[in-house]
């Protein structure tokens, strides 16, 4: 029974993390987060990417690495956040609260998939990870 509660978090985990992935990715690219589209500050959010992709890789999809992944993900994304507010970019399309509330939702779903695949890694046996 524990071991179908660790694979439905995982795969919710999974689902969550591509389905954020996704949607980074269409409104990054469609209509802009940053500014309006096309503007070039949306680029850091390939990065956001980036770290998921390396970190996916590197933790071979295993759960403990997986929300580790996860976590420096929504770390990234609040980072880019955190950069298009103090150096005023995507003005005057993207005010302030625009950056904040459409970053924060894509933090709270990786967090929420770190989450996930940290409740998936518990009670699986440690794996050596060289």
């Amino acid at each position: 029974m524990r071991a179908l509660t660790n694979r439905t978090a995982y795969r919710s985990a999974a689902g969550m993390a591509l389905t954020a992935a996704f949607i980074l990715i269409w409104l990054s690219l469609g209509v802009g987060i940053i500014g309006k589209d096309g503007d070039p500050a949306n680029l850091m959010y390939f990065g956001v990417l980036a770290v998921g992709i390396i970190g996916a890789i590197l933790a071979r999809l295993q759960p403990l690495g997986m929300a580790r992944t996860m976590f420096a993900m929504a770390l990234a994304q609040a980072l880019v956040a955190l950069i298009a507010l103090v150096a005023r970019l995507g003005l005057p399309w993207s005010g302030p609260a625009e950056i904040l509330i459409l970053n924060g939702f894509f933090v709270a779903l990786f967090a929420g998939s770190a989450w996930l695949f940290q409740r998936a890694a518990r009670g699986r046996p440690e794996q050596d990870v060289a």
